[in-house]
């Protein structure tokens, strides 16, 4: 398997009239074709394996032992189904995207980030649920959301799920207590880390602005953190200016962070609960206030679901349909979810992590918590009914991005 890297909504662009895509018509069950075709012409049935299968996703969710001899989920699926996996690393969603134009792979674990570009690009066919066995024991609060099910289409399979949480050096930074962002995002409490945040980096950051902002100013009448007017897009983005003089890194790549807090150059920051295990298991002072007290800061928080998506351009159509299947089985999504740091998307894997506390701890079964997370989603210009007239869509937060960080 190649590996590269390390570990780590809506649709704006509908097609006038019936919702057309490259379909995949399945060879005694899946074969390629470019025809287009209506999203009823889904596959029925999964037919015998093509051999290969080329998939891109975030790092650590396709691991085969080369990584650790003792993690390894794909040699026995290559096994089983005879697929041989190639797996890419996609160090950001922006990297994602670009690399489903190619053609060149079938499937992509997409965040919400990025899956309804891929939608409205034409890069990935709906899914039959039906054709997943495993589907029918993931998370109910997981199924049919904006980020992985357009127009009443399902075009995709969960995989799993986190939240962007706080964490900070005890000694550093003795007086926060996790209650609230204000140490990140509060002009004036920030200014005490000055040099010492670590922020996420990517647009979808501006996100996490919004969410302070609607707890903080109501006025600005923010209600989706990723549906935003001109007005209130205007000021997350001011927020995140005011915020720049005291950010230390921005982090795309979870080592980085991790060796960042240990090595004294950033006391407080937005992470992933893997990072924060990781250090506090290491015996670096780190707090986090979802690990530590099992609630999210005042504001609540954004965070990712991911799913797997399959190209319209597959070529081992049917192994797609096996590796779906076989990334949520309990054992495996068990596997993934542990090594990568995240709650699994199958409600029965809990019975099988090697850490007994592991779903308590990542709030596998906590339909509460997570209602309190923010899911990534495509800002789109066209908003959802109910939300504001017309909302700034991707490309400004990427243009916003770009002059926040200068």
């Amino acid at each position: 398997m190649r590996k590269q890297g390390g570990n780590p909504a809506r649709l704006a662009w509908l097609v006038v009239g019936a919702l057309l895509a490259f379909m995949v018509a399945f060879a005694a069950g899946c074969g390629g074709d470019d025809d287009t075709a209506s999203e009823e012409d889904v596959p029925t049935e999964v037919g015998k394996g093509e051999g290969e299968l080329n998939l891109i996703g975030w790092a650590g969710y396709a691991e085969d032992g080369s990584t650790d001899p003792k993690v390894d989920w794909v040699t026995d699926f290559e096994k089983e189904t005879g697929c041989q996996v190639n797996f890419k690393v996609g160090g950001t969603s922006d990297e994602m995207v670009e690399l489903m134009r190619s053609g060149d792979y079938d499937g992509v674990s997409a965040s919400g980030n990025a899956s309804a570009r891929l939608v409205a690009s034409d890069l990935v066919d709906p899914v039959n649920v039906d054709l997943v066995p495993n589907y029918a024991t993931v998370f109910d609060d997981l199924k049919d959301q904006p980020y992985n099910t357009f127009d009443g289409v399902n075009y995709g399979i969960p995989h799993g799920r986190g939240a962007n949480v706080l964490m900070w050096n005890t000694e550093e930074a003795p007086d926060i207590d996790g209650s609230t962002w204000a140490p990140m995002l509060d002009p004036n409490e920030a200014s005490k880390y000055s040099g010492k945040i670590s922020v996420y980096d990517d647009p979808i950051y501006i996100a996490d602005a919004a969410v302070y902002l609607k707890a903080h100013q109501p006025d600005l009448g923010i209600d989706n953190p990723y549906e935003l007017d001109e007005d209130q897009f205007n000021a997350a983005v001011d927020l995140l200016k005011q915020q720049r003089p005291n950010v230390g890194e921005y982090w795309s790549d979870f080592a980085k962070q991790i060796s960042s807090f240990a090595n004294g150059d950033v006391d407080v920051g937005t992470t992933w609960q893997y990072q924060y295990f990781t250090l506090k298991g290491e015996g670096d002072p780190v707090a986090s206030t979802p690990a530590s007290g099992g609630f999210l800061p005042e504001e609540d928080a954004t965070g990712w679901s991911d799913t797997w998506m399959i190209s319209s351009k597959a070529k081992h159509p049917n192994c797609m349909y096996m590796w779906m299947d076989w990334i949520i089985s309990p054992q495996a999504n068990a596997e993934v979810a542990e090594f990568f740091g995240e709650a699994p998307a199958q409600e029965l894997a809990c019975e099988h992590t090697e850490n007994p506390k592991f779903c308590e701890e990542y709030h596998a079964e906590e339909p509460a918590f997570w209602k309190r997370v923010y899911y990534w989603e495509t800002p789109l210009a066209e908003c959802s009914e109910g939300g504001p007239e017309e909302c700034m869509d991707y490309n400004d937060w990427v243009r916003a991005w770009t002059e926040i960080k200068g």
